[in-house]
């Protein structure tokens, strides 16, 4: 059986979409791919109203362990360079290029701490 999250992640809506319209807590493969294949009018009309500025899911994996989730991106997060756990210690994290400075940002999905790095200047 298929969560409900993870239905709405294969079909690339927001959760709260799927519980609105009646995405049951669990389904079969076999529905998830009826709902592909033949989508409903809504699920149509959704990813026609769709600008492609802002991703509705970001698959995240650990750039030292590989443990991957996902999560719905905030407006407030840059292009990450890499993302990695939070229980990772910082010597385990690939370092800073020459000329580049590293910024870090916590609380990226449930989790993961975000970097970029960047030119320096």
């Amino acid at each position: 059986m298929i969560s409900r999250r993870d239905a709405a992640v294969a079909l690339d809506i927001p959760l709260e979409m799927a519980q609105r319209h009646g995405i049951p807590a669990r389904l079969s493969p076999a529905e998830l791919a009826g709902l592909q294949e033949n989508p409903p009018q809504w699920l149509v009309q959704s990813r026609a109203n769709r600008t492609g500025k802002r991703p509705v899911w970001v698959h995240l994996q650990c750039v030292v362990c590989g443990y991957s989730e996902a999560a719905r991106p905030k407006k407030w997060w840059p292009e990450f360079t890499y993302v990695f756990c939070g229980h990772h210690r910082s010597n385990e994290v690939p370092g800073v290029l020459p000329g580049e400075v590293r910024s870090e940002y916590e609380g990226i999905g449930t989790r993961f701490v975000g970097v970029t790095d960047v030119a320096a200047g």
